[in-house]
């Protein structure tokens, strides 16, 4: 098997929050289609080196801060790629296409909008999705006005998205729990995901399911149709692999830190969690003992940011 084909690629992203696109030439590979600008390694660059100069020479702008976004791995019927995709917060000039090529500025909902290659889906879920996903437990009996003053909390503290986890109700609670939290979130403009069956997740309205990791293993599809999230929670790379074959936006790795809900479980520690996200092939939350101190490492390790249950109503 050859070695795949190793591109730098950029997210870049005005002060607007819009993130540029640019369209393939038709004669070119996947012509037609629209991409994140970027182009191959030459030999002897890092990624690094390689974006400022495809970005240069693609769009005439000047990187001042990037960072890793995500990893890929994609295989076509005729090549190989590995996508080694990062954020540009910073430049210099006017994006333009100097090759010809139009080029857009789109809001990252609006992705959805357009045609991309099959290898960009995980890269189109790491654009919309936030640097942090809370956990929103509650526990039998359900309390719904302590749930609902949580999730006013989280969204006072700039959480955009987070799941419902209520594994001790059954579904008639579940249900009644999850109701008036679906539509104070709405209002709130939180995405709302809940941790219990799929079809009940769509019948109630939810911006998608959670799975846990039971239910990850028994699918053998996606779930929900592509404008629902669908999240997963994963402990090693035989679930991991599940989720990115069901073809699930995102993942939870956990443990990564000892933590108070599971002090007996043997946490990944950072060295592993890379190990696992840089295969994953889908953004990956680290959960387990973190705090919002610790979304830079996360990144640093590849991952989309935390995930955390009491972290982030301190």
């Amino acid at each position: 098997m050859t070695s795949p084909i190793h591109v730098a690629v950029g997210v870049v992203r005005n002060p607007q929050g819009q993130i540029l696109i640019a369209r393939r030439p038709l004669h070119t590979h996947l012509g037609g289609l629209w991409e994140f600008p970027g182009g191959k390694l030459e030999a002897g660059e890092n990624a690094e080196r390689a974006l400022a100069r495809e970005l240069a020479e693609e769009i005439g702008i000047r990187v001042l801060t990037c960072r890793p976004l995500i990893k890929l791995r994609h295989s076509y019927p005729e090549r190989q790629v590995l996508l080694d995709v990062w954020r540009v917060d910073a430049f210099d000039g006017a994006p333009h296409g100097r090759e010809n090529q139009p080029v857009a500025w789109v809001s990252p909902d609006e992705l959805g909008n357009y045609a991309f290659p099959d290898g960009n889906r995980p890269i189109v879920a790491a654009v919309r999705l936030p640097d942090r996903y809370a956990i929103l437990g509650a526990q039998p009996p359900a309390d719904a006005p302590a749930a609902l003053e949580r999730l006013e909390r989280l969204a006072a503290s700039g959480i955009v998205l987070a799941q419902l986890r209520a594994h001790g109700l059954d579904e008639a609670d579940y249900r009644r729990l999850a109701q008036p939290l679906l539509r104070r979130a709405e209002a709130l403009g939180l995405r709302l995901l809940l941790n219990a069956a799929p079809e009940l997740a769509q019948e109630l309205g939810a911006a998608g399911v959670h799975l846990n990791s039971t239910r990850l293993m028994a699918l053998r599809q996606r779930p929900l149709p592509a404008g629902l999230w669908v999240a997963a929670s994963c402990h090693d790379a035989e679930q991991l692999a599940q989720a990115q074959a069901i073809g699930a936006d995102f993942a939870v790795l956990s443990p990564v830190q000892t933590t108070a809900s599971h002090p007996e479980a043997k946490p990944l520690g950072w060295r592993r969690y890379a190990e696992l996200v840089d295969g994953a092939g889908l953004p990956v939350y680290a959960l387990g003992g973190l705090t919002p101190a610790d979304i830079a490492t996360a990144q640093r390790h590849g991952g989309q940011g935390i995930a955390a249950i009491r972290a982030f109503l301190a």
